[in-house]
């Protein structure tokens, strides 16, 4: 067996401990069939000193959940790995800039749709008002830039305020409610090529389809050529080469898909979703260790 390691969430980051193990155990099931088994390590234990990364043929970040509320350490931890030849996947490049949403900014002026978007430094009140007459709804979205898990983000109805607005640069949305009728869609690559997709949808009552908050995933056996095209567009808009990646869209009503995000860090690949069980994951895996 092949060993490598997987960062997962710092150890003193209690936040994940019931959910974090349980994606950890798939992962093992699924690189076992490629001959490949994983050591699991906090990303945080090396953040300061790369040595314990390097015997490792293979480092997969494919857990490090909580970077976002460490952000400057995470940063400073990739440029670390990064000087010293840590062979981490996906690139610490990618890693880096997959870690502040406004990486859309530049997808969308590559020619990929996004939602609408108001990009802002620091939320302020003026700026949640003029939201609601420029994108025309009555009710938005809020969240950081540096996010993950719908962490702080809020929903805001015309005449309220915001309850919990995000502490530095954030983006405002409308809110779209085919996220709710229809839910999120997300398709999974490996190496490069298409594993599964999977449809998420919130609880009743809810707008957050992560399964923390009670959302629900089911199994897409036939992605729409449509959504596959803006994947496939996306991907193409990244010049770094990915081991992994999941892309979120949703449809809109006038049929258009649109890139909520695309996840190259710490994405929940569902592979009890995916038909064989992670199979072409592992695959992808075992090809990146042969050609080291």
């Amino acid at each position: 067996m092949t060993e490598i390691a997987v960062l997962t969430p710092a150890a003193d980051d209690g936040t994940y401990g019931p959910h974090w193990p349980q994606v950890l155990d798939r992962l093992r099931a699924a690189l076992a069939m490629a001959d490949v088994t994983a050591v699991s390590t906090p990303w945080s234990d090396h953040a300061e000193d790369a040595r314990g990364l390097l015997a490792y043929p293979l480092v997969l970040s494919v857990l490090t959940w909580g970077y976002h509320q460490r952000h400057e350490a995470w940063l400073s931890a990739l440029r670390l790995w990064d000087e010293a030849g840590v062979r981490i996947a996906n690139p610490a490049s990618v890693l880096a800039w997959n870690s502040d949403k406004a990486y859309l900014r530049r997808l969308e002026a590559a020619g990929v749709a996004i939602p609408p978007t108001l990009w802002t430094d620091r939320v302020k009140p003026d700026q949640i008002e003029a939201a609601f007459g420029r994108f025309g709804t009555d009710t938005l979205i809020v969240k950081p830039t540096v996010s993950a898990g719908a962490w702080k983000t809020g929903k805001v109805s015309r005449g309220e305020g915001l309850a919990d607005p995000p502490p530095g640069a954030a983006m405002i949305q409308p809110f779209l409610p085919e996220l709710v009728a229809e839910g999120e869609l997300s398709l999974l690559f490996f190496g490069g090529g298409f594993s599964h997709a999977v449809n998420k949808t919130a609880k009743a009552g809810d707008f957050r389809i992560q399964s923390q908050y009670g959302g629900r995933y089911a199994t897409v056996p036939d992605p729409s050529p449509a959504a596959m095209a803006l994947a496939e567009q996306v991907l193409a808009a990244i010049e770094e080469p990915l081991l992994y990646a999941r892309i979120d869209m949703v449809q809109v009503t006038d049929g258009r898909w649109l890139l909520m995000e695309a996840e190259l860090i710490e994405p929940d690949f569902y592979l009890s979703e995916a038909p064989d069980r992670g199979l072409l994951f592992a695959e992808a895996v075992r090809a990146r260790l042969d050609a080291v």
